[in-house]
C-alpha cells in the first residue's frame, strides 16, 4: 500500500517538475540532431533519425545527469542542516506542534521523490514542452556542461555544431622569445548556415580579454566568452536567432605562453657553433592544437582563409604558408611581418609559421620557389633536400595533372621537433634528422630523407587540396602519402632502392593488423586520445598496402592513375570521406569485366584485420578459403568477416616475371581454382602486394620448401621474404609447429639478398630477446649458435668499406649488427677498430654511414668508449650521426648509466626530449635496461604524457617498447594493474590493449614452443 501511494506521488511529481524545470535550458540547434557521438556517456538514446517529429531533437542526456545537475547548481542556498546532511540527534528536544510535523513530512516526501524520480524512475523523457511522451520514444535534453564563469556553455559534444562556419581568418600574433609568451589579435568572419543562438569554436590555455562581436552591417558590440576547458571548447550565446544567410565577424584579443611541450605555438632552442643559446617558437597544429595558438574552428571540415601578422625583433626572421606580403616597423622597436592572404581554402591544423634566425637555400621550379631552411651553420648540409624536393615537385605536378597551387614551397629543419615532419601548407617543417644530410652521407641516409620529403609532399595534394572530412579518415592523408612516398621514389629515384624497405613495413603493418585490439583503416572517432591513436601504421602503412593491391590487381597501368586524377579534380579545395575515394576509382573503370572498386574496396576499410587464405591442391583442383587472421580471437571476433581478395598466384612452371602472375578474386568463404596437373605447387601473393597472409597446409609447404631447397631463384626475393614471413605468423597463431619454420630457414645458408635475410634476422632476433628476458640462458645460447651457423658465412663475407648500394648497405647493416650484438668475435674486433681509427683520426677519418650504429654500439659497452662517445654526442654537428650515437649510448647494460641516459631524456637539456621515445625502445633492447625502462615510465607517467599527448604516436611507442618483451604473468598482471590504474590519463587507450594482449601472446607463444625448442635446437 505505501509503495502504491510513493508511485502516485512520484508521478504527479514528475509532471510538475519536468514542465517547470527545464524552461531555462538553451533551446537546440538543427546541428544537435545531426552530431551524435554513439559512445558518448551522456547519451540516453531516443527516436532513431528518421522516426523524429520535426520538434524533437536528438541530443544528449539522461533524467539523472538533469538532476545531478540541478542539485549541484542548487547546492549554494542549501544551509548547514540540510535534510541531505546527517544531523547529530540533539540531547533534549521539545514536542513539535501538528502543523509543524505535517510541513516537515511533506517537505521530506517531496525531496525523497524527486531523489527518486531523478536517480531510479524516470518515468518519461525531459523535453522542452513537459514529459509528453515515454522515454522509449522520444529523444533527451542535453545537460549542458557548466562553463569557468559558472554559467551554462551552449553545447555538449565533442564535435561543433554545424550551424556557423568560418570563412577567413585574420591572425596578428606577438611573440616575445624573452618572456616565452605571446598575444594575439584574431578576427574571423563567418557565414551562419542555419539559425542559432551560439557560436562554439576551440580555444586551449588561451586567456581572452577582449571580445567583440558584428553582424553584418551593424555596429560591433562587446559579447562575453564562455569556456568549457574540458572540451577546449569557448562559446558566445546570443538573445536572439542569428539567421541563416547572415555573415558576422568575431574578433578576440589573448595572452598566453608559448608551449614548452610539441604542439600548438611552441618555444625551442639549439646551441649554436659559438656556444650561446638560440632560442625560436614554431608551431605544430596537427591534430588538435592550432586552438592553443587562435581561437579558430579546429575541426578538419572548417576550411577557410587565413591573413597572418607576426611582430619580431630585427635579428629574427619570420615564415608562413604564404609568401611575406611587406614588413612595417612598430613603436616598440619591434617590425609587423605580414604575408599574402592564403590563395586556397585551409585547414587549421595546416597553418603554421615560425619566428626563428634561420638561413635558405632556394630555386625555383615550375613557377613556385623551392627554399630549404636550417640553422645557419648546417645550411651545408640542405643541399641534397633541396634537389630531392624540386625533383619531386616536378614529377608530382605532372603525376596528379594539378600544379602545386601556392607561389612558394618551403621546407624547415626544425632543432626540436617530435614528428618527423609535418605537411602544412607551403611550410613543410621537419626533424632535422629527416631533411639534413652531410655531403658525405650514405645512400641509405639520403634514402631516409628522400622519404620524408616525398611523404609531405605527396600531402599538398592527398590531406591540403582534398582533406578527410573527420579524422576518422585519417587514411586518406596518410595512406595515400605514404604509397605516394613509395611510389614516387621508384620513379623519381630509383638507385635509392626504396622496394626492400616498403616490403618491410607492410610486414609490420599485417603484425599490428593481427592483433584482436586493432582497428578498421576507417573507424569511429569520438574524443582526442582516439584522434591521436589514428595515427598509427593501420592509418598508414596498412593503407598504403590496400592502395598497392587496388592498383596492382587493376587492369594496365593507368585506371588507378586516372581514379586519383579525377579524385582530386573533383573534389579540389573539398573533404571527403572513403567512399568517395572508391566512386572516383569505379567511375573511370576501364574494362567492363573488372569488378567494381567500390565493392571491392570497402571491405578493407569498414572491418579491422586481414584474411588468411588456406590453399588446398589436389590434382587439377586448389581450394583457396578466407578466414579472419586474428591472433587473439574472442566472442567479438567476427568469424563470418569476408573480404574480396585479388589472391595473385604463380606456379612452378612460370615464377618471376610478372607475366606469370594470374588473378583469382574471392569474395566468398571458399573457391575452386582449376590447373594443370602437372603444377607441383602454387606462391600466392606474387611479390607480396596483397594484405593477406597464406597458408599452404603440409603438403604445400613442404613442396614450396623442397622447391627452395634445390634453387633459391625459382622464387623472387620479394616472395621469399614472405614466406618467412608468413611462416613466422601462423606459427605465432599456432597453424604451424616452429619445426616447419625451421625447415623453411633451413635454405637460409644459401641466401644472399636483402628482403629474406633481415625479414628472417628480424624474426629470430626477436625471439632470441624474448628467451633473453625469461632468462632461458640454455636456450638463449642454442639460439645464438643456430643464427651464427645458419649466417655466419654471410656474416663473415660482409666489407667494411663504402658501398654505394642501397640494398647492400641495407643487407650489411642488418646482418653485422645481429653478428656484433651476439658478440661474433670477428664482427666486434673490427667495430673496435674502426672506432679506434675515429677517434684518433681527429675527424678525419669516416665511418661508413650504414656502418656507424653497429661500430658505435659495440664502442659503448665499454667504459672508456662510452664516456668518448657521450662527449662526441655533446660536440657533433651532423643530426643523422649524432641520433646513432645516442642509440649507441642507450645501448650500454650499465646500470647506473641506463639511469642516467633515461633521466636525462626527460630533463630535455643534454638530450632533447623529442629523443626520449627512441632512448627508452633502445634500452628496452637490452636485458639490464628492459625492467629499468618500465619502473621509469611507471615512475614519470604523468611528466611523460604533459611531454607527449596520451595516445600520441610518442605514447604509443613508449608503452610497445617497454612491454612487448614480457612474456610472464608477473609481468602481465603488471602492466594490467599500472595502466588500469591511470583511469582518464591514459588507462582506455587503444595501444595498452595491444600491450596486454601482445604479453599473453608471447606466454602463449612460448608455453607452446619452449618444450618443442629445447628439442629442436
Amino acid at each position: 500500500m505505501t509503495t502504491l501511494l510513493y508511485g502516485t506521488i512520484l508521478h504527479n511529481l514528475t509532471m510538475v517538475y519536468c514542465t517547470c524545470m527545464l524552461q531555462t535550458f538553451p533551446a537546440l540547434d538543427p546541428d544537435e540532431v545531426s552530431y551524435e557521438p554513439r559512445s558518448s556517456r551522456l547519451l540516453v538514446r531516443g527516436l532513431g533519425e528518421n522516426d523524429m517529429d520535426e520538434d524533437e531533437e536528438d541530443c544528449e542526456s539522461s533524467a539523472r545527469l538533469l538532476g545531478m545537475s540541478f542539485m549541484n547548481r542548487s547546492s549554494a542556498h542549501r544551509s548547514s542542516s540540510s535534510p541531505y546532511t546527517r544531523q547529530a540527534p540533539p540531547r533534549s528536544c521539545s514536542r513539535p506542534s501538528a502543523r509543524t510535523m505535517v510541513v516537515c513530512l511533506l517537505f521530506l516526501v517531496v525531496v525523497a521523490s524527486m531523489t527518486m524520480v531523478l536517480y531510479f524512475l524516470p518515468g518519461c523523457t525531459f523535453t522542452k514542452t513537459g514529459c509528453r511522451k515515454a522515454n522509449k520514444t522520444t529523444p533527451l535534453e542535453p545537460v549542458y556542461p557548466v562553463s569557468t564563469n559558472g554559467e551554462l556553455f551552449p553545447w555538449a559534444q565533442f564535435r561543433l555544431p554545424r550551424s556557423i562556419r568560418p570563412l577567413s581568418y585574420e591572425l596578428t600574433l606577438n611573440p616575445d622569445l624573452d618572456n616565452m609568451t605571446f598575444t594575439g589579435h584574431t578576427v574571423i568572419n563567418m557565414l551562419v548556415f542555419h539559425n542559432t543562438k551560439r557560436i562554439v569554436l576551440h580555444a586551449a590555455n588561451l586567456n581572452i580579454t577582449k571580445a567583440t562581436f558584428k553582424l553584418g552591417d551593424g555596429e560591433a558590440s562587446h559579447v562575453t566568452v564562455l569556456e568549457y576547458k574540458p572540451r577546449q571548447q569557448i562559446a558566445v550565446k546570443f538573445s536572439e536567432d542569428l539567421k541563416a544567410g547572415q555573415f558576422c565577424v568575431l574578433t578576440l584579443d589573448y595572452f598566453a605562453s608559448l608551449s614548452h611541450t610539441y604542439g600548438g605555438f611552441y618555444n625551442s632552442s639549439y646551441i649554436d657553433k659559438d656556444g650561446k643559446k638560440r632560442v625560436l617558437a614554431a608551431t605544430q597544429f596537427e591534430p588538435l592544437s592550432a586552438r592553443k595558438a587562435f581561437p579558430c574552428f579546429d575541426e578538419p571540415a572548417f576550411k577557410a582563409t587565413f591573413l597572418i601578422k607576426i611582430s619580431r625583433k630585427l635579428n629574427y626572421m619570420t615564415l608562413s604558408n604564404m609568401p611575406m606580403a611587406k614588413t612595417k616597423s612598430l613603436p616598440n622597436g619591434l617590425v609587423e611581418d605580414e604575408f599574402e592572404k592564403t590563395s586556397v581554402n585551409m585547414s587549421t591544423y595546416l597553418v603554421s609559421f615560425i619566428v626563428a634566425d634561420f638561413t635558405p637555400i632556394n630555386k625555383n621550379v615550375s613557377e613556385t620557389l623551392v627554399s630549404v631552411y636550417s640553422v645557419p651553420e648546417k645550411k651545408k648540409h640542405t643541399d641534397y633536400a633541396l634537389d630531392t624536393a624540386s625533383k619531386l615537385l616536378e614529377f608530382y605536378n605532372k603525376f596528379f595533372e594539378i600544379n602545386y597551387p601556392l607561389r612558394k614551397l618551403d621546407l624547415v629543419a626544425i632543432p626540436d621537433f617530435l614528428a618527423g615532419a609535418m605537411e602544412n601548407w607551403g611550410l613543410i617543417t621537419f626533424r632535422e634528422t629527416s631533411l639534413l644530410v652531410g655531403n658525405q652521407s650514405s645512400p641509405l641516409e639520403k634514402q631516409v630523407v628522400a622519404s620524408v620529403i616525398a611523404h609531405e609532399l605527396a600531402h599538398q595534394w592527398f590531406g591540403n587540396l582534398v582533406t578527410m572530412s573527420w579524422w576518422n579518415d585519417l587514411w586518406l592523408n596518410e595512406g595515400f602519402a605514404t604509397y605516394m612516398q613509395y611510389m614516387s621514389l621508384q620513379t623519381v629515384f630509383p638507385q635509392l632502392d626504396i622496394g626492400n624497405l616498403f616490403l618491410a613495413v607492410r610486414f609490420r603493418a599485417l603484425d599490428k593488423d593481427a592483433l584482436n585490439s586493432t582497428h578498421a583503416v576507417s573507424t569511429e572517432v569520438n574524443t582526442p586520445e582516439q584522434v591521436e591513436e589514428m595515427f598509427d601504421s593501420v592509418s598508414y602503412e596498412k593503407g598504403a598496402s590496400i592502395l598497392l593491391m587496388l592498383n596492382a590487381s587493376l587492369p594496365g597501368d593507368q585506371q588507378f592513375r586516372k581514379g586519383i586524377i579525377q579524385y582530386l579534380k573533383q573534389f579540389s579545395g573539398s573533404n571527403t570521406d572513403t567512399d568517395d575515394l572508391w566512386n572516383s576509382l569505379t567511375e573511370v573503370e576501364v574494362s567492363a569485366q573488372h569488378q567494381n572498386v567500390s565493392e571491392m574496396m570497402r571491405s578493407w576499410t569498414s572491418q579491422k584485420g586481414f584474411p588468411l587464405v588456406t590453399v588446398s591442391h589436389k590434382g587439377d583442383q586448389v581450394t583457396f578459403t578466407q578466414e579472419h587472421f586474428v591472433l587473439t580471437p574472442d566472442n567479438t571476433t567476427h568469424t563470418s568477416s569476408l573480404w574480396n581478395i585479388p589472391v595473385t598466384y604463380v606456379n612452378d612452371s612460370c615464377s618471376l616475371a610478372p607475366e606469370c602472375k594470374q588473378v583469382f578474386t574471392l569474395k566468398t568463404k571458399s573457391g575452386i581454382l582449376k590447373v594443370p596437373e602437372s603444377v607441383k605447387w602454387l606462391k600466392l601473393n606474387y611479390r607480396n602486394t596483397g594484405f593477406y597472409v597464406v597458408d599452404y597446409g603440409d603438403d604445400g609447404w613442404t613442396a614450396l620448401i623442397d622447391a627452395l631447397s634445390h634453387n633459391i631463384s625459382v622464387l623472387t626475393n620479394d616472395d621469399r621474404a614472405s614466406l618467412i614471413h608468413n611462416i613466422f605468423a601462423l606459427s605465432r597463431l599456432g597453424r604451424v609447429s616452429f619445426h616447419h619454420v625451421l625447415n623453411l630457414l633451413n635454405y637460409m645458408s644459401k641466401e644472399t639478398e636483402t628482403s629474406p635475410v633481415t625479414e628472417a634476422l628480424l624474426q629470430l632476433n626477436r625471439i632470441y630477446r624474448l628467451l633473453d628476458k625469461r632468462r632461458e640462458q640454455g636456450l638463449v645460447a642454442r639460439m645464438k649458435k643456430y643464427i651464427l651457423l645458419h649466417f655466419g658465412s654471410l656474416m663473415d663475407t660482409q666489407t667494411w668499406e663504402e658501398e654505394e648500394s642501397v640494398s647492400k648497405q641495407e643487407l650489411r647493416s642488418a646482418v653485422l649488427e645481429t653478428a656484433c650484438s651476439l658478440n661474433a668475435e670477428k664482427c666486434t674486433q673490427k667495430a673496435k677498430a674502426l672506432f679506434k681509427q675515429y677517434v684518433e683520426s681527429n675527424g678525419t677519418f669516416r665511418i661508413p654511414g650504414d656502418l656507424q650504429q653497429v661500430v658505435f654500439t659495440v664502442a659503448a659497452q665499454s667504459n672508456e668508449n662510452w664516456l668518448t662517445l657521450i662527449n662526441m654526442y655533446g660536440h657533433v654537428t651532423y643530426d643523422a650521426e649524432k641520433r646513432k650515437m645516442l642509440r649507441s649510448l642507450a645501448s650500454t647494460q650499465d646500470a647506473q648509466r641506463i639511469v642516467w641516459i633515461l633521466q636525462a631524456g626527460l630533463r630535455g637539456q643534454f638530450i632533447q626530449t623529442q629523443e626520449l621515445p627512441l632512448v627508452i625502445s633502445t634500452v628496452c633492447d637490452g636485458f639490464a635496461g628492459y625492467l629499468f625502462a618500465w619502473d621509469f615510465i611507471q615512475d614519470n607517467w604523468n611528466q611523460l604524457i604533459e611531454k607527449f599527448p596520451v595516445g600520441s604516436f610518442a605514447i604509443q611507442r613508449i608503452i610497445k617498447s617497454a612491454t612487448s618483451q614480457f612474456s610472464t604473468q608477473t609481468h602481465l598482471d603488471q602492466v594490467q594493474g599500472f595502466f588500469s590504474s591511470l583511469k582518464e590519463r591514459g588507462s582506455q587507450m587503444r595501444s595498452v590493449q595491444e600491450a596486454l594482449e601482445t604479453i599473453r601472446l608471447n606466454q602463449r607463444w612460448m608455453e607452446r614452443n619452449l618444450p618443442a625448442l629445447r628439442k629442436w635446437l
